[in-house]
């Protein structure tokens, strides 16, 4: 018998275990309390459960700064018979991991894709409003926005809006970028953050209260194992092509810049060990 098939059955029946698992319902983090005027992140979701899917250095950001994470729902999906639902399940995910929700619209904004932004000008200028106004009232030192191809129409548009809204705010505003990934990878990723195993977990958890949406595809099943390829990928596309892959199990990518200067080209590489105190110093 080949000697990895057991190794390999074992990731199969831990998955048929993981679906019995209850959905949601799980007492919120116990996170240290917030100082007096924290710096505030924003995170741009396209859709409720983004912010638990791209949510690991936001989480470390909360934890370990003491900042202020933000998720501003952009939409809150196509399906308007399931927008309240998808809004109940996205405030109970965000009050889990001790976010904050900002709604763009009592129902979020629709048709965030490039060909409103193409063909309907007017409405897209109402959209990017939006937005500019979000990011005129919570000055964030950091925002959070999918990448330009990240296959998904909606995440794809909201990357152009918010960089639409940035191209409106006044001269001197200034906040580091960061491009994250799901549905498709980043190219040139210049970030790489370790999440320990609670932390992980917590995701995995934050993304079963979406019960509906994990109840037809259990997509929170698969995180770690994501995070685990992505081990793989950072390897080569954060550290060195052809070097020692870093001893991390789970990881995330993103790739950061200031939207002012372009900063932050050079690729980092944070363990679960590391001071996030000198994220901005590196």
């Amino acid at each position: 018998m080949n000697t990895y098939f057991s190794f390999v059955k074992k990731y199969e029946k831990l998955l048929d275990e993981g679906k019995q698992l209850p959905l949601g319902g799980f007492k919120k983090l116990d996170l240290p309390a917030l100082p007096e005027n924290p710096k505030t992140v924003l995170l741009f979701s396209p859709h409720p459960d983004d912010e638990c899917v791209i949510g690991a250095l936001p989480l470390r950001f909360r934890r370990e700064l003491l900042m202020n994470v933000k998720n501003v729902a952009v939409t809150l999906g196509c399906k308007k018979e399931r927008q309240y639902g998808r809004l109940e399940e996205l405030k109970n995910a965000c009050k889990f991991l001790g976010f904050e929700l900002v709604q763009t619209k009592e129902n979020g904004l629709e048709n965030i894709n490039l060909e409103t932004r193409e063909n309907d000008k007017r409405q897209w200028t109402k959209n990017v409003d939006c937005i500019q106004q979000i990011l005129s009232i919570e000055k964030p030192e950091i925002i959070f926005i999918p990448h330009k191809k990240d296959a998904n129409s909606t995440h794809i548009g909201v990357n152009y809006l918010v960089l639409d809204a940035l191209d409106k705010m006044p001269s001197d505003f200034s906040c580091h970028v960061i491009e994250t990934e799901f549905w498709s990878p980043l190219d040139s990723p210049n970030l790489m953050i370790e999440s320990s195993i609670d932390d992980v977990a917590a995701l995995v958890a934050a993304t079963s209260f979406h019960v509906e949406e994990v109840k037809r595809n259990p997509y929170h099943l698969l995180l770690p194992a994501w995070m685990m390829d992505n081990v793989r990928r950072g390897a080569e596309l954060v550290g060195k092509q052809g070097g020692n892959a870093p001893d991390f199990t789970f990881t995330t990518l993103y790739r950061i810049t200031n939207y002012t200067d372009d900063k932050f080209n050079n690729g980092k590489i944070f363990s679960k060990n590391d001071n996030l105190k000198e994220f901005f110093e590196r």
